[in-house]
């Protein structure tokens, strides 16, 4: 790298491994703010565009897929009532969410994602432990993430078989973990490309989603007739019809089918994460995720009606949950559209969820990388290097690997347990973006970027926040009563366990040599 000068770099008591830069005049102008603003060296080519960024946007949420394997929530919760409306509802909330993390990352666009921002928007004395808890929640978050990723294209991947072999074959836990590792290793593999093949991969993905959702409605929706012995529902039926089959009370119950939005539209600030790979991230990066988020929030509220319509009856011996193959989606595809098409279809949804595995091991692999240069993880040295040939963090990324297989090997043991973990990724997530954001609402020592929301970002900022603590709620209980080893939600056990570990290391290491992200540029610090 000839593009800039370096001053020292890590020492050996273990300060951040960042060095000071000075830029030179072939830089980008992106790269040129990454080095005065921000204080970190340029490394990854900026090779998204506006198409790429956009389609790695969409490609987090997988609205086709995700709402494939997590429709079983808010059907158990209060059926089609409670998929149609709480759709709607928490849609608006995650919108303000996604809307806050934009307007930061706008602002501050490095790899960091809402870590970094911190080091702006909270007073000097603040900085170090409040990035500290962000960082690790974010990265527990991430983590989860495309374990949970990986473990749902599992599963669609095995029902696809079994209903191939007219359901003669059925999909074990051993299986699905087998399957699952094999994915996860073929992520691994894609994310070892550069940056270049990895933008011209993206690129086409959204092309390939909005056809298949579209072609999906339409054909469900042509196909599900009294003459083929699938009749349709009424409208009175799809956004009145309440039937609760968890055993809580109704109106707690309701909210249980918040579950399936809040896992599909999450992970917002995984676009953040390529910030230093995209041309132009402070325009492109906010942009990305406001409109990626808004093409998932009304997509999947479209998919979801039509779902209703066409799934019908859900109590029952026969019903989609009672499905041999525990995937209601592709039941209700292999019910209106018949063995063939149900495969199809079925195989797409695992393809859509197969490339958000891939994009969030992406964004995985580089928060690893920017919390290392900052000397947050464990052996950062280690995490920090880039391989020459792709520039890429290529440790990091076969961390994540590491990583995400272990995670799913509790799978193993109990699935509740492993359930906990797909659970816990959207509070620790979401509790990383509300830090920062009330941070720039308490202390006012937010500068915005050239995308904002103008008169209406406090509003927003804080019903996003207030929402968050709703949901989180929601994601700690367990969805079915009467509570049992079988039904217990182990996800806030995680989410205590992760917090102690960071706070140990904290006490141990991170008082000691860590100073939070670079401060370089802010002069009123």
């Amino acid at each position: 790298m000839d593009h800039f000068k370096t001053d020292n770099a890590l020492a050996d008591d273990g300060h951040p491994l960042r060095n000071k830069v000075e830029p030179t005049s072939d830089l980008s102008d992106a790269d040129r703010a990454l080095v005065a603003e921000f204080g970190y060296k340029p490394v990854f080519k900026r090779e998204f565009g506006y198409v790429a960024t956009f389609s790695f946007a969409v490609s987090i949420g997988g609205v086709f897929s995700s709402v494939a394997t997590t429709f079983i929530y808010p059907l158990q919760a209060g059926g089609s009532a409670s998929a149609v409306w709480c759709w709607l509802i928490s849609g608006i909330g995650c919108m303000c969410i996604a809307l806050s993390v934009s307007e930061l990352v706008s602002a501050y666009p490095t790899c960091g994602g809402l870590y970094y921002t911190i080091s702006k928007v909270a007073p000097k004395h603040h900085v170090p432990i409040l990035s500290w808890i962000t960082g690790w929640l974010n990265i527990l978050g991430q983590l989860a993430g495309v374990a949970a990723s990986e473990w749902g294209a599992a599963g669609l991947l095995l029902a696809a078989i079994s209903i191939s072999s007219d359901f003669t074959y059925l999909p074990t836990v051993e299986h699905t973990v087998a399957t699952m590792a094999g994915m996860v290793v073929v992520s691994g593999l894609a994310n070892s490309l550069s940056t270049y093949w990895i933008a011209k991969l993206t690129s086409s993905y959204i092309i390939f989603h909005a056809l298949i959702l579209v072609s999906c409605m339409v054909a469900l929706l042509a196909m599900a007739t009294v003459e083929k012995g699938n009749p349709k529902h009424t409208a009175e039926y799809v956004f009145t019809d309440f039937e609760n089959q968890s055993g809580w009370p109704g109106g707690w119950s309701f909210v249980f089918g918040f579950l399936s939005v809040s896992w599909t539209m999450s992970d917002y600030d995984a676009t953040a994460h390529i910030a230093e790979e995209i041309q132009n991230p402070e325009l492109k990066a906010p942009w990305a995720i406001s409109t990626g988020m808004l093409f998932t929030f009304v997509a999947g509220w479209l998919y979801n009606v039509v779902l209703c319509f066409v799934m019908g009856d859900i109590t029952g011996a026969d019903s989609i949950l009672a499905s041999p193959i525990e995937q209601p989606v592709a039941q209700i595809f292999f019910n209106v559209l018949g063995k063939h098409a149900s495969i199809f279809f079925t195989i797409s949804a695992w393809a859509i969820l197969k490339f958000g595995c891939i994009s969030a091991m992406q964004s995985t692999a580089r928060t690893i990388y920017a919390l290392s240069r900052d000397a947050l993880l464990p052996y950062s040295r280690i995490w920090t290097t880039i391989l020459p040939a792709t520039g890429i963090p290529m440790y990091a990324v076969w961390l994540t690997v590491v990583l995400s297989i272990a995670i799913n090997l509790i799978g193993l043991g109990s699935y509740p347990a492993i359930a906990g973990v797909f659970n816990v990724c959207a509070i620790a997530l979401d509790l990383s973006y509300c830090i920062p954001i009330l941070c720039k609402v308490y202390y006012g020592r937010f500068t915005r970027g050239p995308w904002h929301l103008g008169k209406y970002s406090t509003i927003i900022n804080l019903y996003a926040c207030l929402w968050t603590f709703f949901v989180m709620v929601i994601f700690v209980m367990p969805t079915n009563l009467p509570v049992t080893p079988e039904t217990m939600n182990y996800a806030v056990v995680y989410l205590v366990a992760i917090l102690l570990f960071s706070t140990v290391y904290w006490v141990t290491h991170g008082r000691r040599y860590y100073s939070g992200p670079p401060v370089d540029g802010d002069i009123s610090r």
